[in-house]
């Protein structure tokens, strides 16, 4: 029996099957904690997160807890997302530390050992990386990803408008700064089956990308719900890559708490949506 752990690409691939295209992030801010009716404090983020992987760690492909928001809690709030990551994988989601690290060398091999190292006590599924220190300081995170079975998420196309003055900025060749972060995806990724484990965050609210999202790996496209895109606007962004879309919602899941059964509807009800959508591209069903 070989020690090989299987490759994330294809544990997404098949939880995005058998569990629906959807990611749903857990992102505690201030006031969602007051929507819910919890205090802003440790007490009232360790209800909410044990309630939202309560309602969908056993059902949904991917849960993205956003680091941040139990890093402002110091070492209790690092405990609580600790808690979290272990229960929604014993679950059986797939989980995705949304930490957005970037840095060389040593650094960033510190953060690959944080996040895709199996002795780690924040041992996640995929991590979120930044590689506008250049594609090449992210080889120990890439490296790290090989070793543990897990996957990478490169900032590409972001959502939020401020991204463009660097990511559409023309890099060497005359080709933008994230086409040419997007070649290097696809070159990490060839040859993989059923898609490789670098995968690529590119807005949902972006229309027509304007690049090559043929990169043969997962793609993650924030702004689904409260940021403004649909399930129905997945098809004009992504055009025959949709296949590999891993679209995230979070308020728009989040919101109908914390009643579980209301936070399970909406979950089932926008990969449903998903589901239609891409199918209407690949032109089959389910």
């Amino acid at each position: 029996m070989s020690d090989t752990p299987e490759p994330f690409g294809a544990r997404l691939r098949h939880a995005m099957d058998t569990r629906g295209p959807l990611c749903v992030g857990i992102d505690p801010h201030a006031s969602l904690l007051t929507a819910w009716g919890l205090d802003d404090d440790v007490a009232g983020l360790e209800r909410f997160t044990r309630t939202v992987v309560e309602a969908l760690a056993d059902r949904v492909a991917v849960l993205k807890p956003q680091s941040a928001f139990f890093e402002r809690f110091g070492s209790r709030g690092i405990a609580v997302l600790e808690q979290a990551v272990a229960e929604a994988r014993a679950a059986g989601a797939l989980v995705l530390m949304d930490a957005k690290r970037g840095d060389i060398g040593s650094t960033m091999g510190a953060y690959a050992a944080t996040y895709l190292d199996p002795r780690s006590p924040l041992f996640s599924d995929a991590v979120t990386v930044s590689p506008y220190l250049g594609f090449g300081s992210l080889r120990p995170a890439l490296d790290a990803a090989v070793l543990g079975g897990c996957g990478v998420f490169v900032l590409a196309l972001t959502s939020n408008p401020e991204g463009a003055e660097v990511q559409r900025s023309t890099a060497a060749g005359g080709v933008s700064l994230a086409q040419l972060m997007l070649n290097h995806m696809a070159d990490e990724n060839a040859g993989a089956s059923p898609m490789g484990s670098v995968g690529a965050v590119v807005g949902a609210t972006l229309g027509d990308a304007g690049v090559d999202l043929d990169i043969n790996g997962p793609l993650l496209a924030p702004g689904i719900g409260a940021q403004g895109a649909t399930p129905a606007d997945l098809p004009g962004v992504f055009g025959a890559a949709v296949g590999n879309v891993v679209p995230s919602v979070s308020r728009g899941v989040l919101r109908h708490g914390p009643d579980v059964a209301a936070l399970r509807e909406a979950a089932t009800r926008f990969a449903d949506d998903v589901r239609v959508a891409v199918a209407g591209v690949r032109g089959v069903s389910g």
